[in-house]
C-alpha cells in the first residue's frame, strides 16, 4: 500500500458507503463522552481565552508536540477497550439509545475493519487504524488521546513534567522547562505499548510559537498575546467576489475572517494591523468596501445586542431577588411590620 520513501495515506470518501450512516450514528453517540478533560481544548477562540490568563517564566518555554498519522496508527483493538470502559461508567447511555455496550462495541469494530478502497484498478483493505475520512474515526482517535495523555502526563517525572498542556486532537501545546523537551518527547514516545504512536514536536523560537491557527507570543513580562497565524506557503486568496456563487456565501467569508481576527488577536493593536491586512486581501479578491463595513456593522451590532440581552437577564434575576434581611420577631411590632409589608414587593419567608 506504501512504498518505502513515498508514503502516502488514504483518505476513503465514506459518503453513501455502506457504513456511512452507521458510522455518523455512532459518531453522534460517542460524541458527548470526549473532550470533558481539563487538557482538551475547543478551538482556537477558547484557547485564546485561557492564555489570556498565563504568565511564564524565563526558565520556561513554550512547546508543541504533534502525533504521526494519528488516525491510521490509533490501535483499534486498544482504542475499543477503552471506550468499552467508558461506556459501561456512562450513567446517561440508556437515554441515549436502546443499544447495549456490546452492541456498540460489535458495530464500531465491524466499521472500523472494514475498511475497503480501489485504486488504480486493486482493492486494498485497511489493516491498521482508522480510516481518514469516516465520520467515527476523530472519536476514536481522540477517546485513545485522552486516555494516552492521562497516562502520560501521571508517569512524567516532575523534572519535565509540563507546567501546562492542553490538546485539541494531535496537536499538544506546552509551557515546559527549557532543556527537557527532548525527555518529554522521549517519554511521551514510550507510554503507547504498541509502539503506534510517536510524536514529534517544535519548540518557540524568538518567543513565538504557533499552535492552531494562533500565533502565541511571550512577552517581556511573562504575559501572552496572540496573533492570527499563516503559514509561509499562505497566499491570501479567497473565493473571488465575481465568482457564481450566492451572496451570502462571500459574505460569509468575510465574516469569517473578521470573526477569526476579533476572536484570536488578543490587542487593540494588533487587531488593527489584522484588519488592515483582510481588507487588503479581500480587496485583491474583488471585495468592495461596502460588502466589508456591512458585515463588521451587523457583528458589532450583534454583539451590542447579546450584551444588552445578557444585562436584561441579569437585571431580571436581580429584580426577582433582592437578598434577604432577618428580622428578630418582636410581640406585637412584627406584626404591625407585616401589615405594612403587604403593600410592598418584600416577601416574608
Amino acid at each position: 500500500m506504501t512504498q518505502e520513501g513515498n508514503p502516502v495515506r488514504p483518505i476513503v470518501d465514506y459518503t453513501d458507503s455502506l457504513g456511512y450512516e452507521t458510522s455518523k450514528a455512532l459518531a453522534g453517540l460517542l460524541n458527548p463522552l470526549i473532550g470533558n478533560t481539563e487538557h482538551h481544548v475547543k478551538n482556537s477562540k477558547d484557547l485564546a481565552e485561557e492564555l489570556s490568563g498565563v504568565f511564564i517564566e524565563d526558565h520556561e518555554i513554550f512547546n508543541s508536540h504533534d502525533v504521526v498519522s494519528l488516525f491510521t496508527n490509533t490501535p483499534i483493538k486498544e482504542a475499543l477497550g477503552i471506550i468499552k470502559q467508558r461506556l459501561i461508567e456512562d450513567k446517561d447511555l440508556k437515554k441515549l439509545t436502546k443499544l447495549e455496550v456490546d452492541d456498540i462495541i460489535e458495530l464500531l469494530e465491524f466499521i472500523l475493519t472494514t475498511t475497503y478502497f480501489e485504486f488504480r484498478g486493486t482493492i486494498y483493505r485497511q489493516r491498521f487504524g482508522a480510516a481518514m475520512g469516516s465520520p467515527v474515526s476523530p472519536i476514536i482517535a481522540n477517546f485513545f488521546m485522552e486516555f494516552l495523555e492521562q497516562q502520560a502526563i501521571a508517569t512524567a517525572p516532575l523534572e519535565f513534567k509540563p507546567r501546562y498542556w492542553r490538546r485539541y486532537v494531535d496537536d499538544v501545546l506546552e509551557i515546559i522547562q527549557e532543556g527537557q523537551v527532548q525527555n518529554l518527547t522521549d517519554h511521551l514516545n514510550s507510554v503507547d505499548e504498541t509502539e503506534s504512536i510517536k510524536f514529534t514536536f517544535e519548540e518557540e523560537k524568538n518567543g513565538q510559537i504557533p499552535f492552531l491557527d494562533t500565533l502565541i507570543v511571550r512577552k517581556p513580562d511573562g504575559s501572552i498575546k496572540l496573533l492570527v497565524y499563516r503559514k509561509p506557503t499562505h497566499t491570501d486568496q479567497y473565493l473571488n467576489f465575481k465568482s457564481e456563487h450566492p451572496l451570502h456565501q462571500k459574505m460569509g467569508v468575510i465574516r469569517t475572517l473578521f470573526d477569526r481576527m476579533n476572536s484570536v488577536v488578543t490587542e487593540t493593536e494588533d487587531r488593527i494591523k489584522e484588519e488592515e491586512r483582510v481588507r487588503a486581501a479581500l480587496k485583491n479578491c474583488g471585495y468592495p468596501d461596502w460588502a466589508m463595513d456591512k458585515v463588521k456593522n451587523q457583528m458589532h451590532n450583534k454583539t451590542k445586542d447579546a450584551e444588552k440581552l445578557r444585562s436584561k437577564k441579569s437585571k431580571t434575576a436581580e429584580e426577582k431577588s433582592k437578598g434577604m434581611v432577618v428580622i428578630p420577631y418582636v410581640s406585637g411590632l412584627s406584626e404591625r411590620i407585616q401589615r405594612v409589608y403587604k403593600n410592598t414587593k418584600l416577601t416574608r419567608q
